[in-house]
């Protein structure tokens, strides 16, 4: 039987930059469906990180989004009563995805502060190669390194 096919949906952008970039990630943050709130995070994020850096807030957060996004991840496969983690190249779209992902979880993990501030902290070390965002992607890519003698199992 054929797999439904997946339509892509077309992603306005957001209100205050205009970009598609941030409009996803406030879909990362949102919670219940609260919108508003999650925009409010990350546009204070954004914020705080434009009076820490004196940089536009935007291009670090691109930065930082770029920076975190991985090229390599492991997949499980199942050959002959064995389970092997076999390493992948990720598409341009799961890249964005795991990125956001990682900073939203490396944002959420720290205590003590508000949402917003953690979201900016993150996204500045993020901006210069640290943080727990950062650490997520080497251990995926050491974990690919690691088992490269497995490539030759991708399908």
């Amino acid at each position: 039987m054929r797999r439904k096919i997946n339509i892509k949906r077309e992603i306005r952008p957001d209100i205050k930059y205009g970009s598609v970039l941030v409009s996803q990630f406030i879909n990362k943050i949102m919670q219940d469906g609260e919108k508003r709130v999650a925009e409010k995070i990350v546009y204070t994020a954004i914020e705080n990180v434009e009076k820490k850096e004196n940089k536009p807030g935007l291009e670090v957060f691109e930065t930082a989004i770029k920076n975190v996004m991985p090229h390599l991840e492991v997949k499980s496969r199942r050959i002959g009563g064995a389970n092997y983690q076999v390493p992948r190249e990720v598409r341009g779209e799961r890249k964005l995805t795991l990125a956001m992902r990682w900073m939203v979880m490396a944002a959420r993990a720290g205590k003590g502060k508000s949402i917003d501030k953690k979201l900016a902290e993150e996204i500045i070390l993020a901006s210069k190669n640290e943080g727990n965002a950062i650490r997520k992607r080497n251990d995926t890519h050491r974990m690919a390194e690691a088992n490269k003698a497995f490539a030759h199992f991708s399908w």
